[in-house]
């Protein structure tokens, strides 16, 4: 796959960008909740703005291509693919930059079920060119509120890339890594280092909570983010998060595998 034209025809064809699989209905809902200031959808973010409804919906059509119609309330949700295609370029500079002074970064996803793949591959690359990849505060506890109630999960690291899994103790180690969005894992993990007078991470890259939970703390932050995660979009608008990839993060994990190439050419970082 090779140059524009191939990647952002790869991104429609396997549905990562064009018509996606998220539902206007639930990212409406999302929109709502942040509006509302609920912590589950702000992912770490502390919005200095008002960021009623109309003006979130706004920046997604803005920053995604999704309609900014209100009245369009059901149906799949549009990512414009050339919007997709220039916020991985400039994902990819950042990454080139890191990799060009050999500096240090955590990774760290929400989605391990689809992304682990990409990060992995971006770990591997980073760390062959010569960076640091940060696995801070591995296997300290974090309470999570989840749908269920609180639940204790422990930070793990695979292939470099940040995770939580649900548990205690032997448990937790065998446990398969779970969904989140919560920035805790993040603010655990670069808070300890800072105790511990460990390195901090020049950049930071990852999704949901990682990545708005390191921006709002100051790291520079980069990630991928869907319709409905709009607290991404909203740091990267107030200046907490540097880039926004927008694309459905819900597709078959094997999907993601050619933007990390293509990110990793993109940054002269090809294995």
């Amino acid at each position: 796959m090779g140059g524009y034209g191939g990647i952002r025809g790869y991104l429609v064809a396997v549905g990562l960008a064009g018509v996606v699989g998220s539902g206007r209905e639930k990212s409406l809902g999302r929109y709502r909740a942040f509006a509302a200031r609920d912590p589950r959808v702000l992912m770490g973010v502390e919005p200095q703005g008002a960021w009623g409804v109309g003006e979130l919906l706004a920046l997604m059509a803005e920053k995604c291509g999704v309609s900014a119609d209100p009245r369009c309330v059901s149906g799949h949700d549009v990512i414009d693919p050339d919007r997709t295609v220039a916020a991985l370029d400039a994902f990819a500079e950042r990454v080139a930059a890191v990799a060009q002074r050999g500096g240090s970064v955590l990774i760290g996803t929400g989605h391990p079920d689809r992304l682990l793949g990409f990060y992995g591959r971006l770990a591997d690359a980073l760390s062959a060119a010569g960076c640091t990849v940060l696995t801070l505060a591995q296997g300290r506890s974090v309470d999570i509120t989840t749908r269920f109630g609180l639940r204790t999960h422990h930070l793990d690291y695979v292939r470099g890339v940040a995770v939580v899994r649900e548990g205690d103790g032997e448990r937790a180690g065998c446990a398969t890594p779970v969904h989140s969005h919560s920035p805790l894992p993040v603010r655990v993990a670069l808070g300890a280092a800072a105790a511990e007078g460990r390195p901090l991470p020049d950049l930071v890259i990852g999704d949901h909570g990682w990545v708005c939970g390191a921006g709002q703390l100051g790291f520079e932050a980069i990630g991928l983010a869907d319709t409905d995660d709009p607290a991404v979009f909203v740091g990267q608008a107030e200046g907490a998060v540097a880039v926004a990839v927008p694309l459905d993060d819900g597709v078959c994990p094997d999907h993601y595998l050619p933007l990390a190439r293509y990110v990793l050419n993109r940054a002269c970082l090809s294995q």
